[in-house]
């Protein structure tokens, strides 16, 4: 188990490089959601494009049992590997999205 406080830090840092970086449509907004209290941290698009109501999730990452978990990951970059690259060893990441029976034949951690 690494240091929560920096995993906290880097999580966040991720979702708002990642949240500037992206363009959205004039009426669409990036939320960035991070629960320090509970260890939730997400980014969602929220908005209205022309005539049609977006929302969604765009990314999802918890921290729980010292752990980062990905829970979902709607982008097209490897969240797990920004991760990585920001300082959280490959043992401390889950790809939670992916079924317990398949974790262990990754890289990150299997919970």
């Amino acid at each position: 188990m690494g240091d929560i406080e920096k995993y906290r830090r880097n999580i966040q840092e991720i979702i708002r490089r990642y949240a500037a970086e992206r363009p959205l449509p004039k009426n669409v907004e990036g939320q960035m959601i991070f629960d320090m209290e509970r260890d939730h941290y997400q980014l969602v698009n929220v908005g209205w494009n022309n005539d049609s109501w977006i929302y969604g999730c765009i990314l999802h990452i918890d921290l729980k049992n010292g752990k980062v978990w990905i829970q979902h990951n709607g982008t097209e970059v490897e969240i797990a590997d920004e991760l990585v690259k920001s300082g959280i060893p490959e043992k401390d990441i889950v790809i939670g999205f992916h079924s317990p029976y398949k974790r262990k034949f990754t890289r990150f951690a299997v919970g």
